[in-house]
């Protein structure tokens, strides 16, 4: 393996007199600007690909708007009946959860704020992210409001600066120009670079090498690789699987037996193998949504629908807002007893009309409001495409020829 090169975060040095561990005090500083934040890893001017995800970012975007919260744990959901949406680090220290129920949070952390999500807010931060990305990388697949996975490969041999620099620098672009942080992750694979991501939170930068990974990995807790929640991670450990490294001696007929064919894929992801391509699709949003918590448990469903209405008129909004249509929607209901359903249809003709996104809604919820107490409703616009493809005239709207 080549000796470690190492890159300076904040003016983008690299070198390779990578700091060994008898190194001097001033050896771990960057000898052209003295910054302390140094990363070294033998392949860092070659891996192709990174996972970039922003910090706590409803969180983080609040806390830019409002200094006053700087030093204060932060909730950002519903405080009557909702769920912690983001909570800062500082309300982690206390054990506070996203998901988790803001009544649970508040007996964590009292003494902390709890501001109500500003969807509109979020999105219109995170295109301003997604611009910066697509000016740093060819290939931009945006999976979340928050992160995304660039990928360099295509134009790897061509570039005058390794991948590596260019993400250094393209976190420093969104810390002064959009004011959050975010953490990333490269790797040679799309899992990798998420596992990446996920370490020395917030304001990483970490890295998982073709010829390291199983040993980088191989200590991580399953519910790391894609797909293992805690329910598949409980089935696995009953058969004696408890870390990453456990599944390198499976018997992989057996655990096609047991849970199918996606038992392959686990396989091969333990052993850091991931084949999936960055599909990336230059400046669209992955989807567009609004959600409410009732004050009270709702079960007819004209009093849901009179909730669902005006969230089909917001999505509508921020559609026309994002230049964007949707061919596709999604009715989220939570039950009583917090268990979430989710239900998709796809719409005749992209659209971006409120009235066509709410017959749509209403139709799927019809069919699923039986009865049964629910404490929220939202909907979400899937299937995005380009404004211009939205709502195309009906037969008696085109013009008569003459």
């Amino acid at each position: 393996m080549n000796a470690p090169t190492r890159l300076c975060r904040d003016c983008g040095r690299m070198d390779d007199s990578a700091a060994g561990p008898d190194a001097l005090e001033e050896d771990m500083l960057c000898p052209a600007c003295a910054s302390p934040r140094l990363i070294g890893h033998p392949e860092l001017s070659s891996l192709p690909l990174a996972h970039v995800d922003c910090d706590a970012y409803y969180a983080s975007v609040e806390k830019r708007d409002r200094p006053e919260l700087a030093d204060v744990p932060l909730i950002v959901g519903g405080r009557e009946r909702g769920v912690v949406t983001t909570c800062c680090y500082i309300a982690r220290r206390y054990g506070v959860r996203s998901a988790m129920p803001t009544s649970r949070a508040l007996q964590l952390c009292p003494h902390a704020v709890v501001l109500k999500p500003d969807m509109e807010k979020y999105q219109h931060e995170s295109r301003r992210i997604r611009a910066l990305m697509l000016e740093a990388a060819p290939t931009v697949e945006q999976v979340s409001i928050d992160e995304a996975y660039l990928d360099f490969g295509p134009t790897l041999a061509d570039r005058t600066e390794p991948p590596a620099r260019a993400l250094a620098r393209l976190s420093l672009t969104i810390e002064k120009r959009v004011g959050v942080t975010v953490s990333i992750g490269l790797a040679p694979n799309k899992m990798l670079a998420k596992l990446a991501s996920d370490l020395g939170k917030p304001r990483g930068f970490h890295v998982i090498g073709r010829y390291d990974a199983l040993e980088a990995i191989g200590p991580m807790k399953l519910t790391a690789l894609p797909g293992v929640g805690p329910v598949m991670s409980g089935r696995l450990e009953a058969l004696g699987f408890k870390v990453i490294s456990d599944l390198w001696a499976a018997n992989e007929n057996e655990l096609i037996h047991r849970f199918g064919l996606w038992a392959r894929r686990l396989i091969a992801f333990s052993r850091a193998e991931d084949n999936r391509k960055v599909a990336g699709v230059r400046g669209q949003s992955v989807t567009i949504g609004a959600e409410t918590t009732f004050h009270a448990d709702l079960r007819g469903l004209a009093d849901i629908s009179a909730e669902l209405r005006p969230l089909c008129e917001t999505v509508a909004r921020r559609l026309d807002k994002a230049g964007l249509a949707a061919a596709g929607l999604t009715l989220k209901l939570r039950h009583a007893d917090r268990r979430i359903v989710t239900r998709a249809c796809r719409i005749g003709h992209p659209t971006a009309r409120a009235e066509t996104i709410w017959r749509a809604a209403s139709a799927v919820l019809a069919v699923e409001a039986d009865g049964r107490p629910y404490r929220l409703v939202g909907v979400t616009a899937t299937r995005l495409v380009p404004g211009q493809l939205a709502d195309p005239p009906d037969l008696f709207e085109q013009p008569i020829a003459n």
